[in-house]
C-alpha cells in the first residue's frame, strides 16, 4: 500500500512538472474597442469619434461648462467596457484632454478633448483696427491714435467670456481709464478670471494691411479710425484709375475693414489701397489666380476592368474612382455609366445604392463617385484616398442631377433610428491643406471619415436632396471659407446616393444621377 502510494505520488509530481513547462502560445485575439457612440446630454454639441487616433472630438456651445460636462449616454465595441468608472451619471472635466482606457482582451488609451468657440469682443471709440483679444492670457489691447485722452476712453462693446458670463465692473458704454492697465473680473459657474485691458497709440491713421487675391475674387483688409469714412479702392496693373469699392461690399468692425472685391480677371495684376476721410494708405498689389476645372466633370470616360466599372479612360490618367473595388467583392458594381443625361448625349454617372451579398453575408453599398482613389478593401469595408491636387480658391460647384429616393432599409449600430425615413442624396466639396490626400477608413474598428469642422478643412459646401428629383435639375452651392488667406493643397468632392453611406446606412435602390460638374469662382 505504501509502495502504492509512492508511486502515485511520483507520477503527480512528473506531471507538474511537466506543466510548469507548458506554455500557452494561443494568442488572445486582438480587436481593437472602440466608442461606437457618444452622445452629450447638451444637444447643441457636436461630437467626433475617430477610431484611428483613438480619439473623442467635442465642439461645446457658449452656454456649457467645459468644467462639467455631463455624457447622456455611449456605446462601445461589443465585450469591451471602461477600465474605471462610467462616464455618465457625473459630470466630467473637459477643460484638458480626458484619458480613458477601454479593454477588449487588450486596452486601448482613447483621448476625450472638448473646445469651445466663444464669441469674444472689445471696442472703443476712435479705435484704430481691431481689438487684440488673447483668451489665455486673459487680456485685450486696443490701439488708438496718438490725440486722443488715453484716461478717458469711452468703451463702446465689452464681452470677454461666454453668453452666461457676467462681468465686473459692466464697463460697456462706459468711460474708463486706459492710461494705465485696467482689470475686470468674468465670471461664469463659480469661477472667476481676471481679465487686463491696455491701450497702445499709433501715428498712422490708415493702413492697407493685406490682400487674399483668389481667381475673380480678392479680399482687402484696412485698418483705420473708427467712426471715420473708411474704405477702399482698386486699379489694374495696366491703369491709373482708381475705382471706389462699393459700401456694400465693405463690412466693418469698429476701426477694422475689410472689403470682398468681386467680377476681377484672372491671371491679372491690380493694386488696391485703404482711405479714411482724405487720407489714403500705401497700396498692396497682387495678381489673381488661375480659373481651373477638375478633368472627365461630365464623367464621359469609363472603361470596365473585369466587373468593376471605372470612371477614368482606359490606360488614360485618373482623377475619379467609386466604391466598386469594395462593392464587387459581393455584387456587381453599383457605380456604373449611362447615356441617360440632361441632353440626351454624352454621358453621367449612374450611383445605386444596393444590398449587396446574401443575408448575413451582405452589406449595403452606397453609390459614390468622388475626387481620389479607392486604395483597398479591408475585410467588407474600404480604404479610400479622398482628394486631388489644388491650389485655387473656387467659390460655387454646380451640375446636374435627378434622384430616385427610396425608404432607409439598412442600418449600421447608432443609425437605427433613420429606418423608414427617405434617403438622401449628397453632392459635397472641400479644400483642405493636410500635407497628404484625406484617408477614408469604413471600417467600424478603426474608422475614420471626412470632418467639415476639421483644422484640416479650409473650405466646404453641400446640397443634399431628401425627395425624389424625377427630371434632370441644374444645383449650385457656395463653398464657404474659414479663412480667407489658408492656400489649399487639395480639392475633395464626392457624390453619393446615401448620404450616410459611409455609415452602411442607406435606401436599397436608392439611385443618384450627376453629370457636368463646374468650378465657379466669382461671386
Amino acid at each position: 500500500m505504501i509502495k502504492r502510494f509512492c508511486h502515485i505520488l511520483a507520477v503527480i509530481c512528473v506531471i507538474a512538472g511537466l506543466s510548469g513547462c507548458i506554455k500557452n502560445n494561443i494568442p488572445y485575439p486582438r480587436i481593437q474597442a472602440n466608442f461606437q457612440t457618444f452622445v452629450l446630454a447638451e444637444e447643441n454639441a457636436a461630437v467626433t469619434i475617430d477610431s484611428t487616433t483613438c480619439n473623442i472630438s467635442i465642439v461645446l456651445s457658449e452656454s456649457s461648462d467645459v468644467y462639467g460636462v455631463n455624457v447622456g449616454s455611449y456605446t462601445l465595441t461589443p465585450g469591451a467596457k471602461i477600465v474605471g468608472d462610467s462616464l455618465t451619471g457625473h459630470p466630467i472635466d473637459l477643460s484638458s484632454p480626458l484619458t480613458v482606457t477601454l479593454k477588449l482582451y487588450q486596452e486601448y488609451q482613447w483621448i476625450i478633448s472638448a473646445t469651445q468657440n466663444i464669441e469674444r469682443y472689445f471696442s472703443v471709440a476712435g479705435q484704430v483696427g481691431a481689438s487684440i483679444i488673447d483668451a489665455a492670457a486673459h487680456r485685450v489691447i486696443v490701439t488708438v491714435p496718438e490725440s486722443v485722452n488715453t484716461s478717458e476712453i469711452k468703451v463702446l462693446t465689452c464681452k470677454l467670456g461666454s453668453v452666461v458670463a457676467t462681468t465686473t465692473p459692466d464697463i460697456e458704454g462706459e468711460t474708463i481709464d486706459l492710461s494705465r492697465p485696467y482689470s475686470v473680473k468674468v465670471t461664469a459657474f463659480g469661477r472667476t478670471e481676471v481679465w487686463t485691458i491696455y491701450a497702445e497709440t499709433t501715428e498712422a491713421t490708415v493702413t492697407t494691411e493685406s490682400v487674399d487675391a483668389w481667381t475673380r475674387v480678392a479680399w482687402v483688409y484696412g485698418q483705420a479710425e473708427e467712426g471715420k469714412n473708411n474704405g477702399f479702392q482698386y486699379r489694374r496693373g495696366d491703369s491709373d484709375q482708381w475705382i471706389d469699392v462699393p459700401q456694400e461690399w465693405i463690412s466693418t468692425d469698429g476701426g477694422s475693414f475689410r472689403a470682398r472685391l468681386i467680377h476681377l480677371q484672372p491671371q491679372t495684376e491690380y493694386a488696391a489701397r485703404a482711405y479714411s476721410d482724405n487720407e489714403y494708405a500705401s497700396e498692396l498689389v497682387f495678381t489673381t489666380g488661375r480659373e481651373v476645372q477638375v478633368p472627365n466633370s461630365n464623367f464621359a470616360d469609363w472603361w470596365l476592368n473585369g466587373k468593376v466599372w471605372c470612371p477614368w479612360p482606359e490606360n488614360g490618367e485618373q482623377y475619379w474612382d467609386t466604391g466598386n473595388r469594395g462593392a464587387t467583392t459581393l455584387g456587381p458594381s453599383n457605380s456604373v455609366p449611362t447615356d441617360d443625361t440632361p441632353t440626351g448625349h454624352g454621358k453621367a454617372a449612374m450611383l445605386e445604392t444596393k444590398f449587396v451579398g446574401i443575408g448575413a453575408l451582405g452589406k449595403l453599398a452606397a453609390g459614390n463617385i468622388f475626387a481620389g482613389s479607392y486604395v483597398k478593401t479591408d475585410g467588407t469595408n474600404g480604404i479610400l484616398s479622398f482628394g486631388r491636387p489644388f491650389t485655387q480658391r473656387p467659390t460655387k460647384l454646380k451640375g446636374y442631377l435627378k434622384y430616385n429616393c427610396t425608404t432607409i432599409s439598412n442600418s449600421s449600430a447608432g443609425y437605427e433610428y433613420l429606418k423608414g425615413r427617405p434617403d438622401t442624396c449628397i453632392v459635397w466639396t472641400a479644400l483642405i491643406d493636410s500635407e497628404e490626400p484625406f484617408e477614408i477608413r469604413t471600417n467600424p474598428k478603426n474608422q475614420h471619415l471626412f470632418d467639415p469642422n476639421g483644422d484640416y478643412c479650409i473650405a466646404y459646401g453641400n446640397i443634399q436632396y431628401g425627395h425624389s428629383v424625377d427630371e434632370y435639375i441644374q444645383f449650385e452651392f457656395d463653398i464657404d471659407y474659414k479663412s480667407t488667406s489658408r492656400v489649399p493643397n487639395y480639392i475633395l468632392i464626392v457624390a453619393s446616393a446615401s448620404k450616410y453611406g459611409d455609415y452602411f446606412t442607406g435606401g436599397n435602390g436608392s439611385i443618384l444621377y450627376v453629370t457636368d460638374l463646374e468650378l465657379e469662382y466669382d461671386y
